[in-house]
């Protein structure tokens, strides 16, 4: 007698309501956090322009994996978007489930490179758009310094300064007053300083790019284009190490938790959130594919590279950091 393994029934009502929330959440964030405009109108168009675009970014990363999965026979959901009201932009990202094995390394090179190659085919015209339509205006030189002004270093020198002070009673030192607004500053990767060039010139000194709302979401794009391909675990780049490397991947999963480590410790203490998922949520193990005696191609060891190519273009060491301007 055959025996049929019953799939749970796909629920799409709690796909699309999943969506729905998260273009809302999106949608408000960008009022919160990055919307300048006094105009309600525009920031309104604002806000949509951003939300939308994040979501079509966000989206094509996972159809991409989806419809991979799909050719290849692999059960797999549709995307699961993940509301956050409230904080950052709005969003955690999205994900699929892959309820099958993975048939063999060539698969599972095809499934895990198909995200971030998708998204990136829709992040990188929208940034081309969105810079061409951006407005090059006058901004203070921002420094930059060795241990970063955010690193685990020097916000422990800091607790240390400041709990010497207070066990010894020295007089703290006088409060600088100043004057001037918070501004947020996004990180420079290697795509995002070609496609500035490409389409704004170089930029004299004194001078920064104030940039159309796609274009943040866009920025947004690439960070989460750079965290899935690290070769971690089971992220996008951990599968693509697997099917190079096998087991041994494992290792180069533990030297990538390595940077991440000294990025935390010397560049800003953000990269201790994503130390921690990679290193204890994620893990560096990841599972055997059904048949792993079918060799790897060439053509899928040319996709590795060129995911490769695309984790160095969007790498950044400090992502996100706030100046007084």
């Amino acid at each position: 007698m055959e025996t049929v393994t019953a799939r749970p029934a796909s629920r799409l009502w709690l796909h699309l309501l999943l969506f729905a929330l998260t273009v809302l959440t999106t949608y408000s964030a960008y009022s919160w956090s990055f919307g300048g405009s006094e105009d309600l109108q525009q920031l309104r168009v604002e806000s949509l322009a951003f939300s939308l675009t994040l979501m079509a970014i966000l989206g094509s990363h996972e159809m991409g994996h989806y419809v991979l999965a799909r050719i290849h026979g692999v059960d797999t959901t549709l995307p699961y978007f993940i509301p956050l009201p409230y904080v950052g932009v709005g969003t955690l990202g999205a994900v699929i489930r892959i309820r099958g094995r993975i048939p063999n390394r060539n698969a599972l090179v095809d499934i895990g490179a198909a995200g971030p190659l998708a998204g990136l085919v829709v992040a990188l015209p929208i940034l081309f758009w969105g810079l061409s339509h951006s407005r090059v205006v006058d901004a203070p030189a921002v420094q930059s310094a060795f241990p970063g002004e955010n690193s685990l270093w020097v916000l422990l020198r800091e607790l240390f300064t400041w709990v010497m002070a207070k066990l010894t009673h020295a007089t703290p030192a006088p409060e600088q007053g100043f004057t001037g607004q918070m501004q947020l500053i996004f990180g420079d990767s290697l795509l995002m300083q070609g496609l500035t060039r490409l389409t704004v010139g170089p930029l004299p000194e004194g001078k920064d790019v104030l940039v159309h709302p796609v274009v943040i979401a866009g920025w947004f794009g690439l960070l989460v284009t750079l965290l899935n391909l690290l070769p971690v675990g089971q992220l996008d780049g951990g599968h693509l190490a697997f099917a190079m490397f096998g087991p041994r991947a494992r290792w180069v999963g533990k030297s990538v938790a390595l940077v991440l480590l000294m990025l935390t410790l010397f560049a800003t203490a953000s990269w201790g959130v994503w130390l921690v998922v990679t290193s204890k949520v994620v893990g560096f193990g990841h599972p055997e594919v059904v048949e792993p005696e079918v060799p790897l191609s060439r053509g899928r060891k040319w996709i590795c590279a060129l995911c490769l190519v695309a984790l160095i273009g969007c790498a950044m060491p400090v992502p996100l950091r706030q100046v007084l301007s």
